[in-house]
């Protein structure tokens, strides 16, 4: 299938062989010249993109009718009531305009075997496995649904995996490079001990991660102490070379007077620091560690959950994530208290759970979030379909108690902030990145349609076209 947006980005290349050839047949290079100034002023006024909307929902919980948005290179240039179209931009109108849906957890857009892999470790990279033209129906299916960014990761079936990235519907273009690191604690068919012991081989690891990035930092440190001190004697021996000289001759010619060898003293320069042996995986994790990038754990039981955030306290700048959850309600105040949001999937519950777990099923995400946790909603990472029923999945997850603005933070402006793209998506504000829908009703409506796709500022799904 082919978008709307590849249609009309052949346009201008269309027009410029047409100009050309016209320029060739009738010979006139000032005729080229003029029209080819003529096609660039054309291509020049049709890339601006004008929307406008009865109401612009800034972020979610505030809101501006009646407003227009003027989109030129990829970004929101210019926002305002009184805002009119410039001559010969594409013009789209709707009811709302918010910001792109993002799907914080996700293998859309992923190579299948990849995402089930467990031959990755903590520098494997996920944009190595993207696969745009594999699951080209997939991600045209996300462009017309709204979700037009996910988080994917790879190596479901490894207890560490590699370096996830955020990425665009729109032909798996990654926007986020390194947006966390990976780890799974619900291995299943596992003893308690052995599940407790899968939590603490993780905080091993981590401990592990924590020392190689120490052991750098310390190196780094008596390296610069080295350097200077080098310097410091350099210009020393520099400032006293010529009463070195002197002395020197004179010791050698009292030397030689005495029918002695003169030895000449050593100069012994300070032993230069030796670095650390280097660990490509430690020091991928290390970043996670230090807080440099989210670090996700999928963990659904109490057990292994409790334990999670017992080993995990002395790690005081990791900025950990929960993925799944399903019993974080029992530690919802832990879980607030040390600010670590939870990737919810929304589902009914299931009943018959083991003794002491707690399972509110479509209800987790309202109780999550007015318990103080910060709330996103994902598609579980399981299927790459399953990004496409986001939005469906937050209108579940109203329905079952949580707040509008809280549903439709944790598809848009949650995953930006938590994943380090606020300064780019997430809100609709002049300066970020255009990734934008235009929409028939309210987002979470199940009546709502999307009329327009905007990512990065190019239209990649219209109604009817």
């Amino acid at each position: 299938m082919r978008s709307y947006s590849s249609r009309s980005n052949r346009r201008p290349a269309l027009r410029r062989l047409r100009h050309l050839g016209i320029a060739l047949t009738v010979g006139a290079g000032l005729a080229a010249a003029s029209q080819a100034a003529q096609d660039e002023a054309e291509t020049a006024a049709t890339s601006d993109l004008f929307l406008r909307a009865n109401k612009v929902i800034v972020s979610p919980g505030k809101t501006v009718d009646n407003m227009g948005l003027l989109v030129r290179d990829g970004r929101i240039v210019a926002m305002g009531s009184e805002l009119t179209a410039p001559e010969g931009a594409q013009t789209i109108e709707g009811e709302v305009i918010c910001a792109a849906f993002i799907d914080p957890w996700s293998v859309a857009g992923v190579d299948p075997s990849s995402a089930r892999s467990d031959r990755v470790d903590t520098s494997t990279r996920a944009t190595d496995a993207l696969d745009p033209y594999g699951q080209d129906e997939v991600l045209e299916d996300l462009l017309e649904s709204g979700v037009l960014m996910m988080r994917v990761e790879i190596g479901r079936a490894a207890s560490l995996s590699g370096v996830g990235a955020v990425i665009r519907a729109d032909g798996a273009e990654p926007v986020l490079t390194d947006a966390a690191i990976s780890a799974r604690l619900n291995a299943p068919g596992l003893d308690p001990v052995s599940r407790v012991g899968e939590v603490d081989r993780l905080a091993s690891t981590l401990g592990g991660a924590k020392k190689y990035a120490d052991d750098v930092a310390a190196y780094e440190r008596d390296l610069k102490a080295w350097e200077e001190e080098i310097a410091k004697k350099e210009e020393e021996l520099t400032e006293d070379f010529k009463n070195a000289k002197k002395a020197r001759d004179k010791k050698v010619k009292e030397a030689e007077e005495d029918g002695e060898e003169f030895k000449e003293k050593k100069y012994e320069e300070d032993k230069r620091p030796k670095a650390p042996k280097y660990d490509a995986e430690k020091a991928s994790l290390a970043r996670a560690v230090g807080g440099e990038v989210p670090m996700v754990i999928h963990v659904e039981e109490a057990l292994e959950l409790r334990e999670l955030l017992r080993v995990t306290r002395p790690f005081t700048r990791m900025r950990m994530v929960i993925a799944g959850g399903r019993s974080s309600l029992l530690f919802a105040d832990e879980l607030a208290e040390r600010g670590i949001p939870v990737i919810v999937t929304p589902a009914p519950s299931s009943p018959g759970g083991a003794v002491g777990e707690m399972d509110p099923g479509f209800a987790l995400a309202g109780e999550l979030a007015s318990r103080g946790v910060e709330v996103l909603i994902g598609s579980g990472a399981t299927s790459p379909v399953a990004s496409r029923d986001l939005p469906l999945l937050a209108a579940a997850a109203v329905g079952h108690g949580l707040d509008q603005e809280a549903a439709l933070h944790a598809i848009t402006a949650g995953p930006a902030r938590v994943f380090d793209l606020q300064s780019k998506v997430g809100t609709v504000r002049r300066g970020l990145h255009a990734d934008l829908l235009v929409l028939s009703g309210d987002p979470l409506s199940s009546s709502t349609r999307v009329l327009a796709s905007i990512s990065g500022g190019k239209v990649v799904h219209q109604a009817g076209n």
